[in-house]
C-alpha cells in the first residue's frame, strides 16, 4: 500500500491521477447505468453513477482511503479519528482496517442503525454524540486533541476531496461526451473534487450541485460570497444534513460549480419509489438528490450523469419512505363514506370499488360517528390504486352512488 506524502494539498490533475490509481486498490469501478425511464421522462440521456453499489455502500471510501494512504508513519501510528453521519465513518473504518490502524468514529445520535453497526463491524470504536454532524464534529476534534489522534475531515480537506473526485475520472472514461454532472452537496467535499476534475478535463462541462432545501448551507454560502453556517437543518437526507460547508474546499466550489439546485424532502420520497420500481436500486435519501434535481434542470437533449452517492438506508426508514411515496403518488389513499347501518350496505360499497378495480387494503367500521346509527355509520376504506387518475375514478363512482366520499389522512 502506498504511503507517498505529496508536497501540497492542491487538487491538480497529477493528484487526481495518483488518487485514481490508489483507490482502485479497494473500490469498485461503478460503471454508468443508462436510465431509459429518466431519459424518457426528462427528454435527455440520463446515466446513473451507482456509488450505492460501492464496497462500503457509498463513495466516501474513495476519499478516506486516499487520505489515509498519504499520512506519514507517525500520523498513522497515533490512530485516526473522524466525525460522520455514516458513510464517511464506514470509509474511514474500512481504510483503517486495510492499513491496520486504530480508528475512532464520532457519529450523531440520529445516524441510522445500519450505518452505526456496519462501522462497528469494520473494527472501529463508535461514539454517538449530538443530533447533527456539526455537534459530532466538535466532539471528534476534542477527542483528537485529548487522545492525540489524527483527525480525518469528512469533506473539508482537499486530499479527501481529491479522492472523491476520482468519480469524475470514471465518468469521463465511460462517457467522454457528458454534458452535465449532478452531484449531491452536504459539506462540499464530493462536489469540490468532482467539479474540479471535471473542469480540468473539459472546461465546458456543467457541474450542478444539489442540496436538500432544509440544509442548503452551500447555496447560502455562495450567495453570501463566503462560508456561511445555518442556524439549524431539517431534512430526511441525513448524509447531507450539514450546517456549515467546508472552508478549505469552498474556493473550489466557487470556481467550478455552475449552479445549486435545492430539493424538497417530498421529492426525495417519490424519487426513492422511482429508483426501487424502475431500476431495482436502493439509494439513500442523500443519494437521491441528483435524481430529484432532474426535474429542476430544464434542459433537453443533453447527456446527464446523476451521481447516486450512497445506498446505506435502514429497513425501517426504507419502509416509511416507500409508504409515504405510495401515498404521495396516489397509489394508496383512505376514503371515508357514511352509510346506513343495515345489512348489505358494505357489500354495495365493495361492489362499486371492485367494479373500478380498486384493491381494498384495510377497512374501519365506526358505528358511533352519529347518535342515530340508522341514519349513518362511518366506513373508512384504505385502497390501492394505479395512480391519481384511477383514484379519481373510484371517488367519482362512489359519488355517483350517493356515498359522498371524503379523503382522510392515510396511515399505513
Amino acid at each position: 500500500m502506498p504511503t507517498k506524502k505529496t508536497e501540497n494539498n492542491d487538487m491538480t490533475l497529477d493528484r487526481f491521477e495518483e488518487a485514481s490509481t490508489i483507490v482502485k486498490e479497494v473500490t469498485k469501478e461503478t460503471k454508468l447505468v443508462y436510465s431509459s425511464y429518466l431519459s424518457e421522462r426528462t427528454n435527455n440521456k440520463v446515466y446513473l453513477k451507482p456509488e450505492n453499489m460501492q464496497v462500503t455502500g457509498a463513495y466516501k471510501l474513495r476519499g478516506a482511503y486516499y487520505k489515509v494512504s498519504t499520512l506519514s508513519d507517525a500520523e498513522k501510528k497515533k490512530g485516526i479519528i473522524t466525525a460522520s453521519a455514516g458513510n464517511h465513518a464506514q470509509g474511514v473504518a474500512y481504510a483503517a482496517k486495510q492499513f491496520g490502524l486504530k480508528a475512532v468514529i464520532v457519529m450523531p445520535t440520529t445516524t441510522p442503525l445500519i450505518k452505526v453497526n456496519r462501522t462497528k463491524n469494520l473494527g472501529a470504536k463508535v461514539i454517538l454524540h449530538g443530533d447533527v454532524y456539526d455537534e459530532a464534529y466538535f466532539k471528534a476534534l476534542e477527542l483528537a486533541k485529548k487522545d492525540g489522534l489524527t483527525f480525518i475531515h469528512p469533506f473539508d480537506d482537499p486530499v479527501v476531496a481529491t479522492g472523491q473526485g476520482t468519480i469524475a475520472m470514471e465518468i469521463f472514461q465511460d462517457l467522454p461526451v457528458v454534458d452535465y454532472i449532478l452531484v449531491p452537496i452536504g459539506g462540499g467535499g464530493l462536489a469540490a473534487g468532482v467539479s474540479t476534475l471535471a473542469k480540468l478535463l473539459n472546461p465546458k462541462i456543467k457541474v450542478i450541485g444539489v442540496e436538500p432545501e432544509g440544509a442548503a448551507c452551500m447555496k447560502a454560502s455562495l450567495e453570501a460570497g463566503k462560508v456561511t453556517g445555518l442556524k439549524s437543518v431539517s431534512t430526511i437526507a441525513d448524509g447531507t444534513a450539514v450546517k456549515t460547508p467546508g472552508q478549505a474546499i469552498f474556493p473550489y466550489i466557487q470556481k467550478n460549480i455552475d449552479r445549486i439546485i435545492t430539493v424538497a424532502d417530498e421529492e426525495l420520497i417519490v424519487a426513492f419509489l422511482d429508483m426501487v420500481e424502475n431500476h431495482k436500486m436502493v439509494v439513500e435519501n442523500s443519494g437521491l438528490l441528483t435524481v430529484a434535481a432532474l426535474d429542476h434542470l430544464n434542459v433537453k437533449n443533453k447527456r446527464i450523469v446523476s451521481i447516486l452517492s450512497g445506498g446505506n438506508m435502514d429497513v425501517i426508514t426504507m419502509s416509511s419512505v416507500v409508504s409515504q411515496g405510495l401515498i404521495m403518488r396516489d397509489r394508496i389513499f383512505t376514503v371515508s363514506v357514511l352509510l346506513p347501518d343495515k345489512p348489505g350496505e358494505l357489500s354495495r360499497v365493495a361492489k362499486v370499488i371492485a367494479t373500478d378495480n380498486g384493491n381494498v387494503i384495510k377497512l374501519e367500521h365506526n358505528q358511533f360517528v352519529s347518535t342515530n346509527r340508522n341514519a349513518a355509520v362511518e366506513l373508512r376504506i384504505t385502497l390501492e390504486a394505479f395512480g391519481t387518475e384511477h383514484k379519481e375514478k373510484i371517488l367519482h363512482s362512489l359519488e355517483v352512488k350517493g356515498y359522498k366520499p371524503k379523503i382522510v389522512r392515510t396511515v399505513i
